[in-house]
């Protein structure tokens, strides 16, 4: 009922532990671990409670004892996940820092249950998306928890001559890929020319115990960049490497932890991601700025969300302009025409899954929830980064 991570197979466990596999195979540094196969779910979702079934438990103490029972991470590897055709980025459930039997059997419970979700119901019914009706079939990786110093994501080049953009933040990536935070940004060019973009990043997240906690960045740290030039070089040959193995390029999670690095996990891009301006755009006396996240102008009513409860506001052609987007905000995607958001970066799951739904969106934008108004019309160019009031 279990398989090593570096036997794992798409058909038997999923894109995500399937990637992993092959990079371990290549001798890449991926954090060792095991993965509970479809055949297991498939058993268990005959029940509504899903069971974590006995022998299965077992076969968790046997192989946590061979990891040394450290604290893991328990990531979700579904059938349409990480796929060409979409990565339901943030879509499925994952948890982090968990130990011992009982606390990784359910936390593997939480990632079945996370298959017949609400919000992977909405994005599969996306544009291009997998509409088919039923539980997708869901393996969960089971690996050691790398207590990151700094993290976060890296795209590898989408044609010969692009650069690698690579965003870090302080602490594990959560606050990367969830757009919590607002990350340095970086591109690393062909010729090995690097630019960088710093961000004030006020907060952090780490294992605190068994569980995850945020945690406030000292103020002579927030403007520090969380990566030097040799590191992000380092990471750019990586991905360049592992953009060969799979020959196409790849959203890439790593992170770093006493000076090592960590790939965490490999996926393929699956929408065109803006360029970064060689210098940002002119801000008139009403216009916003921010991070370009995805293609496209839209104009349309503003609606300033806090959070669900404000869902049922939105209608059809407006945008969404919210502090940050988690995967709960899934089914905005389809409504709204264009997202702005507060923090995050243009390689988050917020924005990745703007792209694939085919909607404008731009990130990063301070104070954007205070300083645009609720019901006025404005224009957002995700393409250049730009909000402000629409004319006529």
């Amino acid at each position: 009922m279990v398989m090593t991570l570096r036997d794992a197979t798409a058909d038997a466990c999923g894109g995500k532990a399937a990637a992993l596999a092959v990079l371990l195979r290549e001798g890449l540094p991926v954090p060792d671990g095991f993965v509970v196969p479809f055949a297991a779910h498939r058993i268990a979702r005959d029940d509504a409670r899903l069971p974590v079934p006995h022998a299965l438990r077992d076969a968790l103490a046997q192989h946590l004892a061979l990891l040394g029972d450290p604290p893991v991470a328990v990531r979700s590897s579904a059938a349409n996940e990480d796929t060409a055709g979409g990565s339901a980025a943030g879509q499925y459930e994952s948890v982090l820092a968990v130990r011992g039997v009982p606390a990784v059997a359910e936390a593997i419970r939480v990632c079945w249950a996370s298959s017949s979700s609400a919000r992977v119901a909405e994005y599969r019914r996306r544009p291009e998306g997998d509409a088919a009706d039923g539980d997708q079939d869901m393996a969960v990786i089971v690996q050691r928890l790398v207590d990151a110093d700094v993290s976060g994501v890296m795209f590898t080049p989408a044609q010969p001559g692009d650069g690698t953009r690579i965003e870090a933040s302080w602490g594990l990536g959560l606050g990367v890929v969830g757009g919590t935070v607002t990350p340095d940004a970086y591109e690393v060019a062909s010729d090995g020319g690097i630019r960088r973009t710093i961000a004030r990043k006020t907060t952090r997240l780490d294992r605190d115990g068994l569980g995850v906690a945020v945690r406030d960045v000292p103020a002579e740290q927030q403007e520090r960049p969380a990566l030097d030039d040799a590191v992000a070089a380092t990471l750019a040959i990586l991905g360049r490497r592992i953009a060969a193995l799979f020959e196409r390029p790849q959203d890439v999670e790593w992170a770093i932890a006493d000076g090592k690095v960590w790939i965490l996990q490999a996926r393929p891009i699956t929408a065109a991601v803006p360029l970064r301006p060689l210098q940002a755009p002119a801000a008139g006396a009403a216009s916003l700025i921010g991070t370009p996240g995805a293609h496209g102008t839209v104009t349309g009513i503003a609606r300033v969300l806090h959070g669900p409860s404000d869902f049922p506001r939105v209608q059809p052609g407006d945008v969404a302009i919210c502090p940050c987007t988690d995967p709960a905000w899934t089914p905005l995607f389809r409504i709204a025409a264009a997202v702005v958001t507060e923090t995050g970066g243009v390689l988050s799951h917020a924005a990745i899954v703007a792209r694939e739904h085919g909607i404008p969106a731009v990130l990063g934008v301070p104070h954007a929830t205070v300083r645009i108004q609720d019901g006025i019309r404005i224009t957002v160019n995700g393409t250049e980064g730009t909000v402000m009031p629409a004319h006529g």
